[in-house]
């Protein structure tokens, strides 16, 4: 694997200059894209020097925010790789490309994930009939991690390859929950809890200590809220999109819903603002972008992320109450 060492500090120093010009969430995640498709193009062509081309179709796609749309200026790994041929020579050439990947966006900038979700780990760098046994695996089993695994699986994006095995494979979750609806309730067991970040006297609760002592934790007091119950209801409703916004605009057209998922819709639009507006520059750590300083915020400000963290709360007991219903009925 030494061997397979690429030159990537001109697209690392490329992307450190032009990653603070993007002035939207929707800027910043194009340029993400655009960065990580580079990569991939010099990743796969060094591999293909020392090992030929691919020896059959594959998809890379990644998740987590990067899957749905909503990378903040630094943003970490969540990524895995789908090839069609089960055989040895596959599974090694897939191999070898998923550690350089996982190695180069490291080189240029991205965090390793801290739970091993990338292509260099055999776990998601599979075949797609291991993928479709892995898959049946995790629904069938009733672990937490399981469960996590799906969830994380169900916001994948492609951005290299063949479309079609994602939606494939992401059928295959669905067809089961037509079966069995009584698996949503699992799926609401696993996203329930959330960071308290108003208190009883409507106060703003920020960290205590620490680095980011006097800042609100956003990504699991305000971000977990709104993307696990957004989740959760678009596979109910088995609408399309991997964008919190996207699945929020068509869940709002449904009738089930009457317009009431419209309100939460903006402030989402307004979280992300407010991440992007006040992040501490990318020299910084990659926590460092998913906290709020509140004494940055004016008298306004306040009160409207206040307003943003209660509803956001209000929408995950509002998604757990259809569930529930759902799962009585």
């Amino acid at each position: 694997m030494s061997g397979l060492h690429v030159p990537y500090l001109s697209l690392k120093n490329w992307r450190a200059s032009k990653i603070e010009d993007h002035s939207s969430t929707d800027e910043v995640n194009h340029f993400h894209d655009i960065v990580m498709k580079k990569l991939f193009e010099m990743v796969l062509n060094k591999v293909k020097e020392n090992f030929g081309p691919p020896p059959c179709h594959y998809s890379w796609f990644v998740m987590g925010s990067a899957g749905r749309f909503e990378q903040a200026i630094i943003s970490d790994q969540d990524h895995g790789l789908i090839y069609e041929a089960a055989n040895g020579e596959a599974t090694n050439y897939f191999r070898v490309l998923g550690e350089e990947i996982t190695k180069g966006l490291h080189a240029i900038g991205y965090p390793y994930c801290e739970g091993d979700v990338m292509s260099s780990n055999p776990l998601w760098c599979k075949s797609i009939q291991e993928w479709e046994v892995q898959l049946t695996k995790w629904i069938k089993e009733e672990s937490f991690e399981s469960v996590r695994f799906l969830l994380i699986f169900y916001d994948a994006r492609v951005l290299v390859g063949e479309d079609s095995h994602v939606a494939h494979l992401r059928q295959q979750m669905r067809d089961h929950i037509e079966k069995e609806p009584d698996f949503l309730n699992r799926l609401l067991v696993n996203t329930r809890h959330v960071k308290k970040s108003v208190g009883i006297f409507r106060q703003l609760l920020t960290e205590t200590h620490g680095a980011h002592a006097g800042c609100i934790d956003l990504k699991h007091s305000a971000f977990f809220p709104f993307v696990n119950a957004v989740r959760l209801l678009t596979i109910k409703e088995n609408v399309g999109g991997t964008s919190t916004l996207s699945r929020l605009e068509k869940l709002s057209g449904l009738p089930e819903y009457n317009k009431r998922l419209e309100l939460y819709k903006e402030d989402y639009e307004k979280l992300l603002h407010y991440r992007l507006q006040h992040h501490k520059k990318a020299t910084e750590h990659y926590e460092d972008v998913h906290y709020l300083d509140v004494k940055e915020l004016n008298k306004i400000e306040r009160k409207e992320i206040k307003q943003i963290l209660l509803n956001s709360k209000r929408l995950q007991d509002y998604a757990e109450f259809i569930i529930k219903r759902t799962f009585k009925k």
